[in-house]
């Protein structure tokens, strides 16, 4: 069993009950992150999934210098913040950058590190003392053992309460694959493991200046990843993903997210059961 890690008022790992963790890649509006935020507590509540929103104010690591990268740090907390206050749900956002570790502390409880970042000792540093719980994501290029180097720096900094998530491994180009065995290989490092099926899902940079995805996917990995005994999962979820300014192709429609998450539900019953 791994161990506990609280989020404001959810519990990840320990034998809590799956998360679920979701949101817009990034932060268009505040009225579309309001309006998101909202309909995905709704469905998890009525599913029985505690909840984590997300959402980015700033994706640094964009295909191309032209794309849309979010209102930025100041508005986007701003954001984050409305909605951690109107829907009464905690928040997780990622940092890119030392200096923003502790600003981002002020409103999320839980902060992301990206997966290409995993490895940058002074962000997993700088995030550890803001004293919040840190959640890292697995590079596209390390093996799921390997991930005891970015929780072993955290941990040196004085934080126990990091959880990792899985988000595939780069299998050629622009493709990613999902190693079903790597995860229960990640608990057996005694912390949460969060799937992340829609990332995992993606193409880096297929669409030429953007990476594309195959939304559709997603669905039949969730459900392998929480058969696999996940504690959380991440879901990146729009009202319109065709026409989101950031992973599109591999978001969830907000409106299918029910029908999507029902079935990962009784899945997480009967694997918990048995344990």
């Amino acid at each position: 069993m791994t161990r506990a890690v609280k989020v404001r008022n959810v519990v990840i790992g320990g034998g809590a009950p799956l998360v679920l963790i979701a949101g817009p890649c990034v932060i268009e509006s505040e009225a579309m992150a309001l309006e998101t935020a909202h309909a995905v507590k709704a469905v998890a509540a009525d599913l029985g999934l505690p909840y984590i929103f997300k959402s980015s104010f700033d994706k640094a690591n964009r295909t191309s210098s032209t794309s849309f990268r979010g209102p930025g740090l100041a508005d986007g907390l701003k954001t984050l913040a409305r909605v951690k206050q109107q829907c009464d749900v905690p928040i997780t956002t990622d940092v890119h950058a030392v200096e923003q570790a502790e600003p981002v502390s002020r409103v999320a409880d839980l902060i992301q590190i990206p997966a290409l970042l995993c490895r940058q000792t002074d962000l997993l540093v700088a995030a550890a003392k803001t004293r919040r719980a840190v959640n890292i994501k697995k590079g596209q290029f390390l093996a799921p053992e390997d991930m005891a180097g970015p929780i072993s720096k955290v941990v040196a900094a004085g934080n126990e309460d990091v959880m990792v998530t899985e988000r595939g491994h780069a299998f050629g180009y622009n493709r990613l694959v999902v190693d079903i065995t790597g995860l229960p290989t990640m608990r057996s490092l005694g912390y949460p493991v969060i799937f992340d099926a829609t990332h995992a899902v993606q193409r880096p940079g297929a669409a030429g200046t953007a990476s594309g995805g195959d939304r559709e996917q997603a669905p039949a990995l969730a459900r392998a990843a929480v058969a696999a005994g996940v504690d959380g999962l991440f879901v990146e979820v729009h009202p319109d993903p065709d026409r989101a300014l950031c992973d599109g192709p591999n978001s969830v429609r907000l409106v299918e997210l029910r029908h999507m998450l029902e079935p990962i539900v009784a899945i997480d019953k009967v694997v918990r059961s048995q344990l």
